[in-house]
């Protein structure tokens, strides 16, 4: 099938799609490069092969094959495989503007784009999160929900003309959503740029509400893109050369507002600081970098592996970069400890015991599981404060 891989209405190039393989498999014109992904361009730009990276690039915006309770969708949406619904909505996104449109075929990116045109979601809403049957043929495969990452159980709504992104924990936990509330009560008493997140309960089950942060205008260009023409060295040294990165592309404040996310990372014991859950955000019109990407996807986060009556064990260690590392070597490399008032995160603890308890009726959390879980907090809330007395 010859398509356009398009950019809104900028041309980027053409090429034959595989409906089979939902892929590429030869590119037969080069347009408007520059307007590709950054991972795309970069490559163009170096004189390498693009074609197994524009494919890989394209299957990963799809549905992975390890999210939660993934068969129950499938079976719902009678389709195999996630990467079936890849295509069925031009592979269009609410993360950026990148879409293929068929080659003979007069669209505009203004008529079929989610952010300005309206989509089914209450019946895709309700096959990701219900464990009751649906008539598949009800559930619109016209919908952004066909391009969404991440192994958590998520869905786009839009509520008053907005689009949020509604995400659920894992069916054994169900913290992660309370952990996005966390993150979002501490990045305000901080001051730290970041995505609002609040609960919700679909179909008795809690989930995370947050809206869209990208527009027609823009794309998030997740970090991987950026770093994956650099050679890995040590972590240390590629977060040097990723602010560097980001100063060169006139980026503002970046070591700031990268210490503030791992200063939140250290905090919450965030073990999930993946290269797909930070970036940049760029304007598709002029390619201009515009800012670091506030922070968001903070779930995996207070894990406490088990515990009893007089003890608590701690699981999970956090990402720095390309590896995983201790939290304690991590928070080494932030430079702007001192400037933090911990003060303002007095009564923190009892607010968020206070959330977790509100949804008790519904997670089944006992007392003295939300008991460890905020005296975990406030442990490192008082160990940050003493690292900054010292």
């Amino acid at each position: 099938m010859k398509v356009i891989l398009m950019n809104k209405n900028t041309e980027v190039l053409v090429a034959e799609y595989s409906t089979i393989l939902k892929g590429f498999e030869q590119v037969l014109e080069y347009k408007n490069i520059d307007y590709a992904p950054v991972i795309i361009s970069d490559l163009f730009e170096n004189n390498e092969n693009i074609l197994n990276k524009l494919s890989d690039w394209f299957r990963g915006r799809g549905i992975p094959e390890n999210r939660d309770l993934l068969y129950i969708l499938l079976s719902k949406l009678n389709v195999s495989t996630p990467s079936e619904l890849l295509d069925k909505a031009f592979g269009l996104s609410l993360s950026d503007q990148y879409w293929i449109k068929p080659y003979d075929e007069d669209i505009k990116y203004e008529d079929i784009n989610f952010f300005e045109n309206d989509f089914e979601s209450i019946e895709f809403t309700e096959a990701t999160f219900s464990n009751e049957g649906l008539n598949a043929s009800k559930i619109s495969l016209k919908t952004p929900n066909n391009t969404t990452d991440g192994m958590l159980r998520k869905s786009w709504v839009i509520k008053d003309g907005k689009r949020y992104l509604l995400k659920g924990g894992y069916i054994n936990e169900q913290l992660q959503p309370f952990n996005e509330v966390l993150a979002s009560m501490i990045c305000d008493r901080l001051g730290f740029d970041h995505i609002t997140y609040t609960i919700d309960v679909i179909r008795n089950n809690v989930v995370s509400s947050c809206e869209c942060f990208i527009n027609t205008d823009t794309e998030y260009v997740p970090a991987y893109q950026i770093l994956n023409s650099v050679d890995r060295k040590s972590s240390k040294e590629d977060y040097k050369t990723y602010i560097k990165i980001l100063k060169d592309k006139g980026i503002k404040n970046a070591k700031k507002k990268m210490d503030n996310m791992f200063i939140l990372d250290y905090l919450m014991l965030n073990e999930d600081r993946h290269l797909n859950n930070f970036g940049v955000i760029r304007d598709v019109n002029t390619l201009e970098w515009l800012d670091i990407a506030p922070i968001f996807d903070t779930g995996q986060s207070l894990k406490v592996a088990s515990y009893t009556d007089d003890e608590m064990i701690i699981g999970g260690q956090g990402k720095f970069f390309y590896r995983v590392d201790r939290f304690e070597d991590i928070i080494k490399n932030i430079t702007n400890l001192k400037s933090l008032d911990l003060s303002k995160l007095d009564g923190l603890v009892e607010e968020f015991d206070e959330l977790l308890h509100k949804y008790q009726h519904i997670t089944n959390f006992s007392d003295k599981r939300i008991n460890k879980i905020c005296l975990l907090l406030n442990s490192r809330i008082n160990k940050l404060k003493s690292m900054i007395e010292i």
